[in-house]
């Protein structure tokens, strides 16, 4: 029988979103590294069509791979409202969900709704945070609003395809074309002529309807990890450079997840001074977003000095070789003892899920403090 002093953590992952294979890896990572004699485990698959499937009320420890968690919980291909209506007591009656999920339907406050209006305690940003970090148009409008540095872009609506001479011109060649709401840079092309801009205009339209066309920051792509702890105190991890070596333009899905040739430097090597800008900056783009939990920033130093916010990530890759964990883990925080920071940190309800900038910052007291990882 499951032992009733554990924590009840219900493990949300897979989804509809092009990142649901994604999602699985790092659902497989957490599965494997939540201590069980702390938590009762369960996990729920959302599957590409949309079916919820809850898996054991108890899963056994051991070590999980995604198609190990496809062969657990293998769905029966029932309707999604009709699922949903059986996994929503799992959810209901779990002490803490864990949203392992990345993209749409998922990472963009869609579930966080639902775990709202359930009552249910989840690990993470909320659903406004969450809506407006997957959304790298409306994050570039809020951290620019806040004065934060962010690349020059040209929103393209539905069915429009080209830029202006003006816009070209401000721009400059290459420029990078992105799905506005799609992650692990699904969608994304490099363009060093605009002849070629009509077709990555409808490649990143695969993956959404919303397109940015970006102005390519040259330089260094930095990564920083910020991390909440139940007391509101927020922990900025060190810098983590990101080395593509196999031949891509940029740190692509392949450069991701699938070139061992792509290095992680952790900590980067950058003068004491960029490393403190950076830090402050993170911090600075968690509150702006009214962010909650954790989140990781990924910079561009333009020219190798100037740190622009390329992109946030609200429910970042989980992977045992994921940069976040790995962030952590270079300061000795063990894969699980950040799991158990997570879920304390869910749990202690001490991030306001309300208001970008207003909130977060003010749920916290006056002596709470910015500290630097070890």
């Amino acid at each position: 029988m499951p032992d009733q002093n554990r924590i009840r953590v219900a493990v949300l992952f897979g989804g509809r979103s092009g990142e649901h294979d994604v999602s699985c890896a790092s659902a497989a990572g957490i599965l494997t590294h939540l201590d069980r004699a702390r938590y009762q485990v369960r996990p729920v698959r959302v599957s590409t069509d949309g079916e919820w499937v809850p898996g054991p009320v108890d899963l056994a420890a051991g070590s999980y791979s995604a198609p190990d968690l496809a062969r657990l919980l293998p769905g029966r291909g029932a309707a999604p409202w009709a699922s949903l209506v059986d996994a929503l007591p799992v959810l209901g009656a779990a002490d803490v969900v864990l949203p392992v999920l990345h993209g749409p339907y998922g990472e963009d406050g869609t579930v966080q709704g639902l775990l709202e209006t359930l009552g249910v305690p989840y690990v993470g940003n909320g659903v406004l945070a969450s809506a407006a970090g997957m959304d790298k148009d409306v994050t570039k409008r809020l951290l620019a609003s806040a004065g934060l540095p962010v690349a020059a872009s040209v929103l393209l609506p539905r069915r429009e395809h080209g830029l202006t001479p003006g816009d070209r011109e401000r721009l400059g060649l290459p420029v990078f074309v992105k799905p506005a709401r799609a992650g692990s840079s699904l969608g994304v092309t490099r363009v060093d002529s605009w002849d070629a801009l009509e077709a990555a205009v409808d490649h990143a339209r695969v993956s959404d309807s919303k397109v940015l066309v970006e102005e390519a920051v040259l330089g260094r792509e930095v990564d920083v990890a910020v991390l909440e702890h139940p007391d509101g105190r927020l922990e900025v991890g060190p810098a983590l450079e990101i080395r593509v070596r196999g031949g891509q333009a940029f740190f692509d899905y392949d450069a991701k997840y699938q070139d061992s040739a792509t290095r992680f430097e952790i900590p980067a090597r950058l003068p004491a001074g960029i490393a403190e800008r950076l830090r402050e900056m993170a911090v600075a783009v968690f509150e702006t977003l009214g962010c909650a939990g954790l989140l990781r920033i990924d910079f561009l130093l333009r020219d190798g000095t100037e740190p622009v916010v390329n992109e946030v990530n609200t429910f970042p890759g989980f992977t045992a070789t994921s940069q976040y964990p790995r962030i952590w883990a270079a300061t000795g925080l063990l894969y699980e003892e950040l799991l158990d920071v997570l879920i304390a940190t869910a749990l202690a309800g001490a991030a306001d899920r309300s208001a970008p900038g207003a909130g977060a910052a003010a749920g916290r007291t006056a002596g709470a403090r910015l500290t630097a990882a070890r």
